[in-house]
C-alpha cells in the first residue's frame, strides 16, 4: 500500500497533488532546488528534501537525487506530475527496478508512446485514424522529398521524440523542403538528443480536440470525455474547454471509440491523453498521447465530478476503478484560463520578480490552482504559467460570463501578466460563435 508520496515536481501541479494526498491521507514529500525554498509546494509538504541548484539538470531533472531523496525518506511511490520527468521513460523503470510505484503507466508504455513514429504504428494497428505519412523515418532529404510526393504538400517534418512544438517544421514546396529537413533535424537533436525525424501531412488551421482516458490494473478503462484545446500559441495552450459542444453525436462517438480501442490495445494504467487535430469536415487524426497528467485535467473534473489526480493514486495503490463508463456523466460546461508571467503585447516577453499584491477571484463555480502569494518572487528559471482560472456552470455562455468576471477580478501586482489578453481572446467573435481553430491566436496577434 502507498502510504508515502515524493512529488517530483513544483509549482501548481505540486501543489495540485500534495491536496489530493492529503485528502487521501497519504503523507508527501516535496523536492526543491536552492531558488525555490519559498515556493507554496514547500511548505504545504509534511518533509521537503533540496535537490540540487536553480537548472534542471541539477535538481528537477537530477534522476538520481530525486530518486536518493525517496529512498532516504522512505516513500512508497512518486509522482512526477507533468513536464520534468513525467515522460521519461528511464526514470519511471528506474522506479520500477528500485521498488518505487511511478503514478503513471508502465515504463514500456511511456517508451512506446513517446517515440511517435512507434506510437503511430501502434495507432494504426489498434485502428485510431492517424495522419497521412512516411512509412518510417526519413533520414535524407531525398527520403524526405520521395515520402512528401507521396504525401502531398504541404507537409510537416515531425521529430520522433520530444514535444512542444520543437523539431517541427512546415514544406509548402518541393524547394522548400530541403531548408525545412535541416531545420527540423538539427532542433531535434539539439533538444531530445536525436535528430529522427518522420513526415506528415500537414493538416491546414485545425482544432486541436483531446479525450481523456483512465485505466487501473485490471484491464478496466473508461474515457471521461473530451476537451477542446484549440487556443494555442505555438502549440502551447492558453485556453481550454470542456466538453466540446459543436461536434456531431456521430464524431463524438468515433472519438471515444478509438480513444478506448488505444487504451485497451496498450493494457493502459493510469491516466492518459490522446490527442487529435480535426479537419472542417470533422475528420480527426492521433498526433500523440500523452502518458501523464495533463495540465488541463480541472475542466475534465469539472465536467464529470471526478478527482483524476485521487483516482490516480488509487490506480497506483492497485484499486480498482470505482466507477464503469455507463457512470459517468457530463454536466455543465468548464473553461480552464492560464495565468501566465509573460507580456502578449510585447512578443510574449517573460517577466519576473516580486509579487507585491495579489487578489485571486472566487465564487460559486471557481476554481483557482495555484501556487504564488503576496511577497513571492517570480523566479526567470521556469515556466511561465503562475496560475490555472477554472470556471464551471450550466452553460457554455454562463462559463464565458464567468470566466470574464474573474479575469477582471484577479490582480496580480509587480510583474505583466496575459491577463488583458486573455480577456480579448474570450470576447473574440470567433471564440464566441465557436468557431475557432488553432490559427485563432495568431489572427488575433495579426489584427491588433
Amino acid at each position: 500500500m502507498i502510504q508515502r508520496v515524493l512529488i517530483a515536481n513544483r509549482g501548481e501541479i505540486a501543489v495540485r497533488i500534495i491536496r489530493a494526498c492529503r485528502e487521501l491521507n497519504l503523507s508527501t514529500v516535496a523536492v526543491y532546488s536552492n531558488k525555490d525554498k519559498d515556493s507554496l509546494h514547500v511548505l504545504l509538504a509534511d518533509e521537503a528534501v533540496c535537490i540540487g541548484d536553480h537548472k534542471l539538470e541539477n535538481s528537477y531533472l537530477n534522476q538520481q537525487a530525486i530518486l536518493q531523496a525517496a529512498i532516504n525518506t522512505k516513500c512508497h511511490a512518486i509522482h512526477p506530475g507533468y513536464g520534468f520527468l513525467s515522460e521519461n521513460e528511464e526514470f519511471a523503470l528506474a522506479c520500477e527496478r528500485l521498488g518505487l510505484e511511478f503514478i503513471g503507466p508502465k515504463s514500456e508504455t511511456i517508451a512506446l508512446m513517446g517515440n511517435k513514429q512507434k506510437a503511430r504504428e501502434t495507432m494504426l494497428k489498434a485502428g485510431v485514424p492517424t495522419v497521412p505519412g512516411s512509412k518510417g523515418l526519413v533520414h535524407t532529404i531525398q527520403e524526405a522529398e520521395a515520402a512528401a510526393d507521396e504525401i502531398g504538400y504541404p507537409v510537416l517534418i515531425k521529430a520522433s521524440l520530444g514535444g512542444g512544438g520543437k523539431g517541427m517544421r512546415v514544406a509548402y514546396s518541393k524547394e522548400a523542403l530541403q531548408s525545412s529537413f535541416d531545420q527540423a533535424t538539427q532542433e531535434a537533436k539539439n533538444a531530445f538528443g536525436s535528430g529522427d525525424v518522420y513526415l506528415e501531412k500537414f493538416v491546414e488551421n485545425p482544432r486541436h480536440i483531446e479525450v481523456q482516458i483512465l485505466g487501473d490494473k485490471y484491464g478496466n478503462v473508461v474515457h471521461l470525455y473530451e476537451r477542446e484545446c484549440s487556443v494555442q500559441r505555438n502549440n502551447q495552450k492558453m485556453i481550454e474547454e470542456a466538453p466540446v459542444r459543436n461536434l456531431s453525436s456521430k464524431t463524438r462517438k468515433k472519438l471515444y471509440d478509438a480513444s478506448l480501442n488505444a487504451a485497451k490495445h496498450l493494457n493502459y494504467e493510469s491516466l492518459g491523453t490522446l490527442e487529435y487535430i480535426m479537419d472542417k469536415n470533422e475528420n480527426f487524426y492521433f498526433i500523440e498521447m500523452n502518458t501523464r497528467l495533463q495540465v488541463e485535467h480541472p475542466i475534465t473534473e469539472g465536467i464529470t465530478g471526478i478527482d483524476l489526480v485521487k483516482e490516480q493514486l488509487k490506480v497506483a495503490s492497485n484499486k480498482r476503478l470505482p466507477f464503469e463508463q455507463s457512470d459517468i456523466k457530463i454536466k455543465g460546461h468548464a473553461i480552464e484560463l492560464r495565468i501566465t508571467s509573460e507580456n502578449p503585447y510585447q512578443n510574449f516577453m517573460p517577466s519576473s520578480g516580486l509579487i507585491e499584491n495579489l487578489h485571486f477571484p472566487g465564487g460559486n463555480g471557481v476554481r483557482i490552482d495555484s501556487f504564488i502569494y503576496p511577497g513571492y518572487e517570480i523566479l526567470p528559471f521556469y515556466d511561465s504559467m503562475m496560475a490555472k482560472v477554472i470556471v464551471y456552470d450550466n452553460t457554455r455562455d454562463e462559463a464565458i460570463e464567468k470566466a470574464m468576471r474573474c479575469l477582471e477580478e484577479l490582480d496580480i501586482e509587480g510583474i505583466q501578466t496575459n491577463i488583458e489578453f486573455l480577456l480579448e481572446v474570450l470576447l473574440h467573435e470567433s471564440f464566441l460563435d465557436l468557431e475557432y481553430d488553432t490559427s485563432l491566436i495568431q489572427q488575433i496577434l495579426e489584427n491588433r
